[in-house]
């Protein structure tokens, strides 16, 4: 068994701590909580065997017994799959996880960001590590993304990441098999991936390395840089249909006359002064 962080039994699942806040949010996202008769159960995560280092560190920072694993098989998707493995089945391991938000079963739609202080760069980090993807698209762009169940944390993310960058994401369900699937590109997805892993961050390497490249992109001369879309507030709807005139609402609003035109007409036919479009 790897050594032990000599803190790890005082501090386990402390959320301030930035490796448990990560650690948290990856088991979230993949990890699985069993339970059966006479209190048993295990906490587990399978990853690919090239990421088995990972799971060592949880290891390291789990102050219970709890083994690493690997093993080859054949699957869906590969002829030989080889996996790796950590599950721990100490009982007051998975009662703090579970009081923290860790349900037992199937838990992608029901996880909820931590109800408790915690370090949330960290805390997403873990979730992006697990369930998203970062690096470059086809067109060449940088991008980050996540591809959740949980309406709480999609929305959790959108929140985040518009006080951090400006970009601002509206979460949908996609038709084929009921997920959200939220990206950033170009300079959202460089400030987000520098500000989610930095120097010294426990995170997979493989994406810290995905982060890192991105740093490098530069925006072509050619492409223009759109300004992110400024909404309407309920208090400019309502000033907006007061006056009632374009032209001295744009004045009085900061907004251009035509956009000002085009918004009282909305409201004017059916879509109410709360509307955000």
């Amino acid at each position: 068994m790897a050594d032990q962080d000599p803190s790890a039994r005082t501090r386990f699942m402390d959320l301030q701590d930035p490796r448990y806040a990560y650690m948290f949010g990856f088991l979230q996202a993949d990890g699985h909580l069993s339970q059966q008769s006479r209190q048993r159960g295990r906490l587990t995560v399978e990853l690919n065997v090239r990421d088995i280092d990972l799971l060592r560190e949880f290891q390291r920072l789990t102050p219970y017994n709890s083994s690493v694993s690997e093993r080859t098989r054949s699957t869906n998707f590969a002829e030989s799959s080889h996996t790796a493995t950590w599950a721990v089945c100490a009982l007051e391991a998975r009662t703090i996880v579970n009081e923290l938000g860790i349900p037992y079963g199937r838990k992608s739609k029901a996880i909820t960001p931590p109800r408790v202080e915690f370090s949330r760069r960290d805390y997403l980090r873990g979730i992006i590590d697990a369930d998203g993807s970062l690096g470059y698209t086809g067109q060449g762009l940088p991008f980050v993304s996540l591809t959740t169940a949980s309406t709480a944390i999609g929305a959790y993310l959108c929140h985040y990441v518009k006080k951090l960058t400006g970009a601002e994401r509206t979460i949908k369900r996609n038709a084929r098999d009921g997920v959200y699937n939220v990206i950033y590109t170009k300079e959202p997805s460089m400030e987000l991936a520098a500000h989610l892993y930095y120097d010294g961050c426990l995170a997979l390497e493989r994406k810290k390395a995905s982060a890192a490249a991105l740093s490098t992109w530069l925006r072509p001369a050619d492409m223009p840089k759109v300004s992110p879309r400024r909404r309407w507030t309920p208090a400019e709807d309502l000033k907006l249909l007061a006056l009632g005139d374009p032209a001295a609402a744009a004045v009085e609003l900061g907004r251009s006359e035509s956009g000002c035109k085009q918004r009282l007409t909305r409201l004017r036919t059916g879509c109410g002064p709360w509307s955000r479009s």
